[in-house]
């Protein structure tokens, strides 16, 4: 079964089977430190951690102190695994 996202289009297949050619850590380092700036590898790491966390039933304040993520973040992460493309929930259960 295949997933038809808004974004799909030929550069974005093109950059997703480039990620699924990383086979190590290190290989996601020297890939996405090329690919993005640190702020936006910062982000997407910090969106990451506000998921687990709000999977583990976290509340906003304690993910905030945790993460330093603002209450808007939190509400797009949950609003994401509530209603979202389930993206963050299949790889948290992956991650178990």
């Amino acid at each position: 079964m295949n997933y038809e996202s808004k974004l799909k289009n030929k550069e974005t297949d093109d950059l997703f089977k480039a990620v699924l050619l990383l086979e190590t850590e290190d290989d996601c380092y020297r890939f996405f430190e090329d690919l993005c700036t640190i702020k936006e590898i910062q982000a997407m790491a910090q969106r990451f951690q506000v998921a687990k966390l709000l999977s583990e039933k976290k509340t906003y304040s304690e993910i905030e102190k945790i993460t330093t993520a603002s209450t808007a973040t939190i509400s797009r992460v949950n609003r994401c695994l509530v209603y979202g493309a389930d993206g963050y929930k299949g790889i948290l259960k992956q991650l178990k």
